[in-house]
C-alpha cells in the first residue's frame, strides 16, 4: 500500500517546527528519520494531513554533554551517537545497546528521539532511557517541559507527549563512578525486533533491571544487592509480573524464561 495524500512542510528552525505543529493540530506528524513512520503511513495506520520534516533543522541536530547528561537533539541520527568518540565512557549502556538496533543502514537514518517518541515496547533506546532514569524534553508553543522516562512511556506506542508537542531532546545520564552497566536481548534473527531485551544497572547499594519486548512498554524494577537464590527469586517474580502473552514470535512461557536467563546474565555481567 501507499500513504494517503498529505502536505509536506520543511521548517528551518525548531521554533518554526513547533509553530507548524501548533497550527496543524492533530492532523500533523513529525518526520525525522522516518524509519518507523513511513511503514506506518504505507499501511495507512496513520493518515496525517501534513508531515513536518525536521531532519534538516540545524538547531535540532546535536549530540553534546550537558551537565550530567548526554543531550541528543530531535534531528540527530542514531549513527551519529553510536559512532561518537568516547560514547563507551560517557554512556556505556547506550554503546552496548546500539549494535542490537536493526541494521546500520537503519541507524544511519533513524533518530534517537524518533525511537523514543514512537515508543515501541521492543525498542532498545526507550529501554536504555528507562534503565538509566533519563529524561525527555517536550516543546510546544506553551513552552518546554521535562518528563522522566518512567512517566513518559505509557503503553503500546503511547507516551505522555501531547499532540502539539515536539520531542525536542532526550537526556541519557552519564556513567557514574562505581556503577556498572549491561545490555542484552534475544531476537529471531539479528536486526529483528527483540523478543526480550534487558538492561541492567548495578550500583554499590542496589540493582536496577529494565525489560523490554514482554509488556506493552519497557518496565523496570529495583532491588538491593541480592545474590544467589534471592536474586533468582526476585527476577522470577518480575518475570511473572510483566504479564507476558503468547504471540507468533514466542510463547509467554518462553518470554518469562528469557527474562530469567537474560536478566540474571546481564546483572552478573555488570557486577
Amino acid at each position: 500500500m501507499k500513504p494517503q495524500a498529505f502536505d509536506y512542510a520543511r521548517p528551518d528552525s525548531a521554533e518554526e517546527a513547533v509553530s507548524m505543529l501548533a497550527q496543524a493540530g492533530d492532523d500533523a506528524r513529525i518526520l525525522a528519520g522516518g524509519q518507523s513512520l513511513m511503514a506506518v503511513l504505507n499501511l495507512r495506520l496513520a493518515q496525517p494531513s501534513v508531515l513536518i520534516d525536521i531532519s534538516r533543522v540545524p538547531d535540532l541536530n546535536y549530540v553534546r554533554v550537558d551537565g550530567k547528561h548526554l543531550a541528543i537533539g530531535a534531528a540527530a541520527t542514531q549513527g551519529s551517537v553510536e559512532w561518537r568518540p568516547g560514547l563507551k565512557n560517557e554512556v556505556p549502556l547506550l554503546a552496548q545497546a546500539f549494535p542490537h538496533i536493526s541494521h546500520f543502514q537503519i541507524r544511519n537514518r533513524g533518530t534517537v528521539c524518533g525511537s523514543v517518541a514512537h515508543a515501541d515496547p521492543s525498542a532498545e533506546l526507550p529501554l536504555a532511557l528507562l534503565a538509566l532514569e533519563g529524561e525527555v524534553v517536550l516543546r510546544s508553543g506553551r513552552g518546554r517541559r521535562v518528563v522522566a522516562a518512567a512517566d513518559f512511556f505509557q503503553g503500546m506506542l503511547m507516551t505522555a507527549r501531547a499532540q502539539d508537542e515536539l520531542v525536542e531532546e532526550v537526556r541519557y545520564p552519564l556513567a557514574q563512578a562505581g556503577v556498572r552497566y549491561a545490555f542484552d536481548e534475544f531476537s529471531g534473527r539479528h536486526g529483528d525486533f527483540a523478543v526480550c531485551a534487558v538492561a541492567a544497572v548495578v550500583k554499590p547499594d542496589g540493582i536496577r533491571l529494565a525489560v523490554g519486548g514482554v509488556s506493552d512498554r519497557p518496565i523496570v524494577r529495583t532491588w538491593p544487592r541480592l545474590e544467589g537464590a534471592d536474586l533468582d527469586a526476585a527476577i522470577n517474580d518480575f518475570a511473572w509480573e510483566l504479564g507476558a502473552k503468547d504471540d507468533h514470535h514466542a510463547s509467554a512461557k518462553f518470554r518469562r524464561q528469557l527474562v530469567r536467563h537474560l536478566g540474571r546474565a546481564a546483572i552478573d555481567k555488570a557486577q
